[in-house]
């Protein structure tokens, strides 16, 4: 969660950062506004945005008149598409001397990092290469030292007398990255004014929103004047919103199946008004909020239902659709598209139900068809250019010497592994124990805290993980624990050196994740998560959440980063007659444990898999290191990828927290060339994923 300038100040001020006072103005209060701070004023433009001051969003005034006359001027603004819905008012300062100063927790380079720059506010970003602001690492467990601070302040160049205010003000706010579970806390710029004291004069503060969900009391900084009226109430109904600009609202379970909804909409010229998952829990309840917010939005001219089946049943989601609209007309008309668990039921359902503004679909090419034909001749044409993929680059086969690494099983893992269900107590981990079981996997032990000596669907429950080592082989543990206790949880598990942790928790503290994964060596444990739905051995045990009737043994590894992609891929090659070897989800989180780099090296010597599908997304690095991997090490097998969320609004998370699309770090081209480069064939759409990969094996 971005905060504004207002809000990131005032969570420095309980922090105890030295911030200038000001006041907090609306449009409508402007007209009786009387400063409580003294001339000369500096106006400032509240926006979720950088580049105000030179977008005229930051303007002084020296007399009341002036202050109302600049004051409106702002609120008429539109700064990089955001209107201005707040000023802050402050009094001038006296500045002798502009810094730059932030921690940052870095998904990149997987640490805090602490940056100082003797350069402030728009400078930083223009230093020279002699200038460039400082960059220390900050470990997470034994964490902010003496020689940062040291550093920091020496790289700032002011005389010594100014050391222990330094000191104090970093100490602070270091203090409140930890404590409040901040992504990102900025002071740009950070002044020394002409009395010696140091004065956060700006402020930059990114919540991370799964703190917010466990911290009720962070809500008082949210801001809903800064989002569409669609946003906040889906925000408040727990679903995952975005606003777009296109005319086709888009309502999807899965976040990653959501994206790819997105893009395909976009590359057939069918623009999509918002991104939005609806999650699991798909009820009565939860769909007719969803449907309200699409029928309420007079952007959304139609609305495509695109489900696919895993572990929800399309009937159930039919049933809850059906409920929900009743018998009366809805307000636009609804493509519905199933596929999965149970959508032959459910399209049954709706037919049977025969309400005039539902068209069923069973692929995804009736749906588009559907959509082209109620497409109103007055909707927005927004260009999205899907570029034809040259065939890939033939790399030069290899041949693995027969003295290097044993070649193994890809993961090790078999009808016979012993698996661990962390949490068994808890009603999630039951049902999809109990699904694990009927599917085939040997789950012998189940760990909850203080509940040992239970037996819960006849597996044995034990207190703690070294308990049910010592009574079990345990070759798999899966966590189904609440987010605040999940990393410890995989802590406990990789003290008993068990082969792999699957953490299927979602929600969970960025920061505390990354400790630790990062405490995790020396054990040999492979961390799979969090958020991820599992792994698939085809045919012979899975541990996890995904829906074991879509996947078939055969040549294909797919690695992924979300549920739902995964699924339809699975099913798509599935009923081509192209099984699959392994199924891995990495998880949908910034920071995961199992890479695809990792994944593809314990695949490289396995026999059994042929190919490599690999499902990214936005956000990260992850599908830029697996091409430098392949290309580096001259990985020998073909590697086929599809990459969701192609046409995704910079900065905004979809779904992921791990999702979130950054252009400074070569964004989607960036990932799309990386892989181009590393001879990846890439994949445009799922529908075509059957052939490319029946082509690709061919080759072989």
């Amino acid at each position: 969660m971005f905060l504004n300038e207002h809000m990131s100040k005032l969570l420095f001020a309980e922090a105890g950062l030295d911030t200038p006072a000001g006041d907090y103005i609306t449009p409508d209060a402007l007209q009786v506004y009387t400063p409580s701070v003294a001339a000369p004023w500096y106006l400032k433009a509240q926006v979720l945005t950088g580049g105000r001051g030179k977008a005229g969003g930051i303007r002084r005034a020296d007399t009341p008149e002036e202050l109302q006359e600049v004051a409106k001027q702002i609120f008429a603004m539109t700064i990089k598409g955001h209107n201005v819905p707040f000023l802050r008012v402050e009094s001038a300062t006296d500045i002798r001397k502009e810094c730059y100063l932030s921690f940052v927790l870095s998904r990149e380079r997987r640490d805090m990092l602490l940056t100082t720059s003797r350069a402030g506010g728009i400078h930083v970003e223009s230093s020279s290469e002699q200038e460039k602001p400082l960059v220390q690492r900050v470990p997470l467990d034994s964490g902010l030292r003496d020689h940062h601070l040291r550093a920091a302040f020496f790289e700032l160049g002011v005389e010594k007398e100014h050391w222990a205010g330094f000191k104090a003000l970093a100490e602070k706010l270091y203090k409140a990255v930890r404590e409040y579970g901040l992504l990102m806390a900025e002071i740009n710029p950070l002044v020394l004014t002409g009395d010696g004291k140091w004065v956060a004069l700006d402020g930059k503060v990114e919540l991370d929103d799964t703190v917010v969900d466990l911290r009720t009391d962070f809500e008082r900084f949210y801001t809903p004047e800064h989002h569409s009226r669609e946003e906040v109430l889906a925000r408040e109904a727990g679903l995952s919103y975005v606003e777009l600009k296109g005319w086709v609202g888009i309502l999807v379970n899965g976040a990653g199946l959501a994206m790819a909804t997105m893009d395909l909409l976009n590359f057939s010229g069918l623009s999509a008004a918002n991104f939005m998952d609806l999650g699991g829990a798909a009820d009565a309840k939860r769909m007719r909020r969803a449907l309200d917010l699409l029928f309420e939005n007079k952007g959304v001219r139609a609305v495509f239902i695109n489900l696919f089946g895993g572990i929800v049943s399309c009937a159930d989601v039919a049933r809850a659709l059906m409920e929900a609209l009743g018998e009366g007309d809805a307000p636009k008309p609804i493509v519905v598209r199933m596929a999965g668990h149970e959508s032959e039921e459910g399209r049954a359902l709706l037919h049977d139900f025969a309400h005039p503004s539902i068209t069923i679909a069973q692929e995804m090419s009736e749906a588009l068809d559907a959509l082209r034909t109620i497409q109103p001749v007055d909707v927005p044409h927004i260009e999205f250019s899907l570029p034809d993929e040259p065939e890939a680059a033939p790399r030069p086969v290899v041949q693995e010497s027969a003295c290097g690494p044993e070649k193994k099983p890809a993961i090790g893992l078999n009808a016979g592994s012993g698996v661990l269900v962390q949490g068994l107590t808890g009603k999630v981990a039951q049902r999809h124990a109990k699904l694990m079981m009927e599917y085939g996997t040997k789950v012998v032990a189940g760990v909850t805290p203080f509940k040992g000596g239970q037996e819960v669907l006849g597996i044995p429950v034990y207190d703690s993980v070294h308990e049910a080592c010592r009574h079990h082989n345990i070759d798999a543990s899966i966590i189904f624990v609440p987010a605040a206790f999940a990393p410890d949880a995989v802590l406990e598990a990789a003290a008993e050196e068990i082969p792999w942790v699957v953490c299927i928790t979602e929600g969970i503290p960025q920061a505390a994740m990354l400790s630790a994964l990062k405490n995790v060596a020396p054990s040999p444990t492979m961390v799979v998560g969090p958020n991820t739905p599992g792994i698939v051995v085809p045919e012979q045990m899975k541990i996890g959440i995904m829906p074991g009737y879509v996947f078939s043994s055969g040549p294909v590894a797919i690695f992924s980063r979300s549920g739902t992609l995964t699924y339809e891929a699975a099913s798509r090659l599935t009923n081509a007659g192209i099984g699959q070897s392994v199924c891995v989800g990495v998880g949908g989180d910034s920071f995961v444990g199992t890479s695809f780099v990792d994944l593809c090296e314990r695949v490289r010597y396995d026999d059994a898999t042929k190919a490599v599908l690999v499902l990214g997304e936005v956000g990260g690095r992850a599908e830029e290191e697996l091409a430098a991997y392949v290309t580096q090490t001259r990985f020998p097998k073909p590697v086929v990828s599809f990459v969701a969320a192609r046409t995704a609004p910079p900065g905004r998370r979809l779904g992921h927290a791990g999702a979130i699309l950054d252009e400074k770090s070569g964004g989607v081209e960036g990932k799309l060339q990386a892989m181009r480069e590393a001879g990846f064939t890439i994949c445009p759409d799922l529908a075509s994923l059957p052939q490319i990969m029946k082509r690709v094996l061919g080759a072989i």
